[in-house]
């Protein structure tokens, strides 16, 4: 494993899992100069374990059940690579909140309110270069 370099750790960047490009265009639209928005479907396309580690934060569609699994993505995060990164998921129902809650999401917001709050989230997160 090749250790990150400092520019690699300093980088702005987050994640999106979706498979909803309208959503994706919409964060993307928000996103501030010297951010990095990385969308996917499935967590190993964001990389290895300690390259995920490189991302501010993960936004987690629980609508797109059809693309990929949003519960089997926390637990491999949470429970098999133990990644402690900010998760905010967005969408879904009552339920697959409750059971991303036990699995150790972060916060949960409606679709809208997602990119309503997405410019606290890089204030927030914005140190570095």
């Amino acid at each position: 494993m090749s250790e990150p370099t400092i520019a690699a750790r300093m980088a702005r960047k987050y994640a999106v899992m979706t498979a909803d490009a309208t959503m994706l265009e919409r964060f993307r639209s928000i996103t501030p100069a010297g951010w990095a928005c990385v969308a996917a479907t499935d967590l190993e396309q964001l990389g290895e374990w300690h390259e995920v580690l490189l991302y501010r934060f993960l936004l987690l569609d629980l609508d797109e059940i059809d693309a990929f699994d949003p519960l089997e993505a926390i637990r491999v995060l949470r429970q098999q690579h133990q990644i402690n990164i900010a998760v905010f998921c967005f969408g879904g129902d009552e339920d697959i909140q409750d059971e991303m809650r036990l699995a150790r999401a972060d916060r949960f917001f409606a679709r809208n309110e997602m990119v309503e709050r997405l410019p606290e989230f890089f204030r927030q997160y914005d140190w570095g270069e």
